[in-house]
């Protein structure tokens, strides 16, 4: 492990630097644009403008690359995402603060393509897995980082948009320094939604509504601070047990989803998020039942990304896997664009509570789900199920690219030793 740490370190410093830095605009939207008098339906349309930037941004990301290289579009994109962090304290209006956030998601986006690219470049069939393992870690721990970085200044000032900008300027030194340029190669064509759904309704409907339960999640869980009175540090804290908790799951979750029918799981951990929001609901603002609430449906909602990939692999054919990556995206960043929408128009109804009824929801439609689909047929056995391999809802497609390849190269090496006996 130390060994393949010491190939791409300098690119895992500076994911951790770019993510503190967004980590700490995305908290900042909320309270800050409670401090502006933002009403909550222009706090969650801000919020959907992030994710529709994203998506548009995984798309555009890998024709830039082949036009004008991986180097290129990551200092382009990333100067306009520093300029775009400073720009916010400049002009406190809702329209412009929309205009940035689909800039800001556009340029992550292809920040994280190129990134990707050289990690999995990086890395071989045998280290694969654990670089993956290295850079959510480092995801986590710059988001987590960044909630710990909101209460040196004042969130109703300029300062802490300033330290975000210097963050993410900064991270462009080491993964600039430390990164050759990788081959250009051509697009794998994407898998349709229809096909994807054909081969697995649960992982197409289950990505769907899990786009709009982690988009609730990264944008909404501070406008819902900022609106239900919560201090700043509390808010900071409470959205860093979201992270918490999917940082410290992951393993376990894996661990089960190599052992048991996929399903049974994702039903499981639906309808724990489920119970986990409606912990946060009854909570009455209380930190510590806030705290724990947060960490547990952050725990369940990270790590069912990557078993509803997992599970959507094992009705997939080896050569499909790549091609399902880039619909799987798709479908996803669909959910995350209508669930800050969707969360925004109850929480305008029934209050700040509405973001925990729209969780509720979300969690229980996804375990209502996979019970029904455990009736239209039976489970394919443990042992000719795939390797689980954590990904974050935040990777590009070229990071769950990685993962499919990572589970190809077992199960061809895995048949291969199958041959030898």
């Amino acid at each position: 492990m130390l060994r393949v740490l010491g190939s791409v370190w300098a690119l895992l410093i500076g994911m951790i630097l770019i993510m503190i830095g967004n980590g700490m605009q995305s908290t900042l939207m909320g309270v800050r644009g409670g401090i502006e008098g933002f009403s909550t339906s222009a706090l969650s349309i801000i919020t959907a403008g992030y994710f529709v930037g994203f998506l548009a941004g995984s798309r555009a990301a890998p024709v830039m690359i082949r036009r004008v290289g991986h180097v290129r579009v990551f200092a382009a994109l990333g100067s306009f995402m520093s300029a775009g962090l400073i720009a916010f304290p400049l002009i406190a209006d809702p329209v412009v603060w929309t205009v940035l956030r689909v800039i800001l998601g556009f340029c992550l986006s292809g920040v994280y393509v190129t990134a990707e690219s050289w990690l999995n470049n990086a890395a071989d069939n045998q280290t694969r897995g654990k670089v993956l393992s290295a850079y959510m870690i480092a995801q986590t721990l710059g988001m987590v980082t960044a909630q710990g970085l909101l209460n040196l200044a004042d969130a109703a000032g300029f300062v802490l948009f300033v330290l975000s900008s210097i963050l993410v300027s900064l991270s462009f030194a080491p993964i600039l320094l430390s990164a050759s340029p990788v081959p250009v190669t051509e697009a794998t064509r994407a898998m349709t939604l229809a096909q994807l759904y054909r081969r697995s309704p649960l992982g197409t409907v289950g990505t769907l509504l899990l786009g709009g339960v982690f988009a609730a999640q990264m944008g909404m869980a501070a406008v819902y601070g900022a609106k239900a009175g919560l201090a700043v540090g509390q808010v900071s804290a409470f959205i860093a047990a979201i992270f918490v908790g999917s940082l410290a799951l992951q393993y376990p979750i894996g661990w089960l989803s190599d052992r048991m029918d996929r399903r049974l799981l994702i039903l499981v951990l639906g309808v724990t998020g489920a119970a986990a929001t409606w912990a946060g609901f009854v909570s009455g603002g209380a930190l510590p039942l806030l705290l724990g609430a947060a960490f547990l449906m952050g725990g369940m909602a990270n790590p069912l990304y990557s078993l509803l990939i997992a599970y959507t692999n094992d009705y997939l054919e080896l050569e499909e896997m790549p091609a399902a990556s880039s619909a799987l995206v798709f479908i996803y960043g669909i959910g995350a664009i209508a669930g800050p929408l969707v969360t925004g128009g109850v929480m305008n109804v029934v209050g700040p509570d509405g973001f925990w009824l729209v969780l509720s929801a979300l969690f229980l439609a996804i375990a209502g789900y996979a019970a029904w689909r455990m009736t239209r047929r039976p489970a394919i056995p443990v042992e000719e199920t795939g390797a689980y391999v954590g990904v974050l809802p935040t990777s590009s497609p070229v990071a769950v690219e990685a993962a499919q390849e990572w589970v190809i190269d077992n199960a061809e090496e895995a048949g291969e030793d199958e041959a030898d006996l």
